[in-house]
């Protein structure tokens, strides 16, 4: 359990932490003051939680799918368990399906994407947003994609959860502008090779600490 008693050190969540840019971004937060609960449906996320750990901060784990409801709500009881309120939250678990929509795709595996992609982050944003609203203290931060600016053909239902999540970020950050809750949007661009994610997630990181309304970054991986 993370030790509460560490009150001079912030509290962050981040999903889709076990590599790619959800990784990078629980290394930013550890990095600068923050213990984490961290997040992803694979086995590599307790293997992340033991590197994060390095960088000096307390750190809990949890192997859970966000595609499903009884996930997201299994991760917010966890968040609960840790005793301490959520300084922060980066919202990044997500998957692409690429391939002509009639002819190549599936649809399991894109009501997958939608699931992930778009439903568990509004699930996962209504639980935390009322207890930081109730606080009038906290910070969030979605990652979208410049995947979402413009139609994505053979990218169809991605780009539009991409397109989803920007839209979403952009509203909720205009409700809650006046009651101490930031909102941030995270844009990779697509087009960046998936080496730069270092550097998209250090934008995210700073951006967000400086309450920014989005930043347009260096790369798109990102993992479930």
């Amino acid at each position: 359990m993370i030790d509460s008693s560490r009150s001079a050190r912030s509290f962050a969540v981040v999903t889709g932490a076990s590599t790619g840019i959800g990784f990078e971004l629980a290394k930013q937060f550890a990095e600068h003051g923050f213990d984490l609960l961290v997040t992803a449906e694979d086995a590599g996320i307790e293997a992340a939680a033991k590197q994060l750990t390095a960088a000096g901060a307390s750190v809990e784990s949890i192997r859970v799918d966000l595609c499903n409801y009884e996930g997201v709500e299994k991760l917010y009881t966890k968040i609960q368990s840790c005793g301490r309120p959520v300084d922060a939250i980066a919202i990044n678990a997500g998957v692409g399906v690429d391939g002509n929509f009639a002819k190549d795709t599936e649809l399991k595996a894109e009501l997958n994407l939608i699931a992930l992609n778009v439903t568990s982050p509004v699930h996962l944003a209504k639980r935390v947003v009322n207890d930081m609203v109730d606080r009038k203290q906290g910070r969030i931060l979605f990652t979208s994609s410049t995947a979402g600016s413009i139609p994505a053909p053979f990218e169809a239902v991605c780009g539009a959860s991409e397109a989803f999540l920007f839209s979403f970020a952009e509203a909720l950050r205009g409700e809650l502008q006046d009651l101490g809750v930031t909102v941030t949007a995270l844009i990779p661009d697509a087009a960046e090779p998936k080496e730069n994610q270092t550097d998209a997630a250090r934008d995210g990181f700073v951006a967000l600490m400086a309450g920014k309304d989005n930043v347009v970054a260096c790369s798109r991986s990102r993992v479930a």
